[in-house]
């Protein structure tokens, strides 16, 4: 076996190393995330609120794919490519309600709801030209308790393949009936994969959050692995004023997507790329609907969140630099705090042996 190879093999729990530094900087590492995991995943888009109605749509992107997620005068979803068939003028610069068409911005190409091209002004002259032989790619679309998930790949196992269990655990977490309320944004010094290794495991918890940590049982914090995602949780003692008692829920979805989960609270996160040693995490904040006198508490909910957020920013950002240092050497996983870790790691493995 190459060094490569053996950094590849797959390791069983109580002998795992963590991937080793180079898998987190550098155009190489980048390229090979892009092409072995984000164009054959699943990625959460949207939100079925934001697609009540037939031209409702919301803009994204896979991979630096452009795609325009949009609802048909038929209602179907559709995940379109936003690159016009002429010349890859953007067909959306921003999400938006109620459209009739949609219409290039570079040069007025105008595409039906369903991708299929309308009109082309001025092609007259352009032989052999005929606009019902054009339409717009798409890629496949699904959605799971109002969220909305977009594959460039056919070949990615189904949504539900990904999913299976969740619905079970949630249990009278009715997350589908809640609304969106806000979005916060943050862009961070570190590889996308420092930010999902670290919201994996608890381990750290004492050490950097001791606000949350006086919420949650360290005790009994438990991870649970599933194929395709895995769970924290821990019994959860906030107080009425921010979550109330009950239990604390934190899933990771298969590659870069976290649903925390608290009593009438769901948070999404999504973690995007924008570089070797750059990435964006995306919270979008939901509750349920028609609470009386609640603004107090979710302005209350999304304070500490962005607390504990900015100290794991302020360590993921750290870990990076200590990452790129040519110091740090692989290092033994905890098996019973860094399961989650490991079981990224290994999905990662195998996606980069597949490649």
């Amino acid at each position: 076996m190459t060094g490569s190879d053996t950094d590849l093999a797959a390791q069983p729990l109580q002998h795992a190393h963590a991937l080793p530094a180079h898998f987190y900087m550098g155009a190489h590492s980048h390229e090979l995330d892009r092409r072995a995991v984000l164009v054959r995943s699943w990625q959460l888009l949207a939100h079925e609120s934001q697609l009540a109605q037939a031209g409702d749509h919301v803009v994204g992107e896979i991979a630096g794919v452009p795609l325009l997620i949009a609802r048909g005068d038929d209602g179907e979803l559709r995940a379109l490519h936003n690159v016009c068939r002429h010349r890859a003028g953007p067909l959306a610069l921003c999400d938006g309600r109620g459209a009739k068409r949609l219409r290039c911005h570079y040069h007025g190409w105008t595409y039906a709801l369903d991708g299929q091209l309308l009109s082309a002004p001025e092609m007259q002259t352009a032989a052999d030209f005929n606009v019902a032989s054009v339409r717009l790619p798409q890629a496949r679309v699904a959605s799971w308790r109002g969220l909305v998930f977009a594959s460039l790949d056919e070949r990615s196992p189904p949504l539900d393949d990904l999913l299976d269990g969740m619905d079970a655990r949630l249990g009278y977490h009715a997350i589908e009936n809640y609304a969106s309320h806000a979005r916060e944004s943050y862009d961070i010094a570190c590889n996308w994969k420092t930010y999902v290794d670290n919201y994996l495991e608890g381990y750290h918890v004492p050490h950097i959050h001791p606000e949350l940590n006086r919420m949650l049982d360290y005790r009994s914090y438990v991870v649970e692995i599933s194929r395709w995602h895995s769970l924290q949780r821990s019994p959860l003692e906030s107080g009425d004023a921010l979550y109330g008692s009950g239990e604390a829920l934190y899933w990771f979805v298969w590659p870069n997507t976290m649903l925390n989960v608290m009593p009438g609270r769901m948070q999404t996160n999504r973690v995007l790329p924008i570089g070797p040693e750059r990435c964006r995490v995306v919270f979008d904040y939901y509750y349920p609907v028609g609470v009386e006198n609640a603004d107090a508490r979710y302005l209350h909910d999304r304070a500490f969140s962005d607390l504990v957020q900015r100290e794991d920013v302020e360590m993921c950002e750290h870990v990076q630099r200590g990452l790129a240092s040519g110091s740090y050497i692989a290092g033994r996983l905890n098996p019973l705090r860094e399961n989650g870790v490991h079981h990224f790691h290994e999905l990662l493995r195998t996606a980069y042996r597949n490649a």
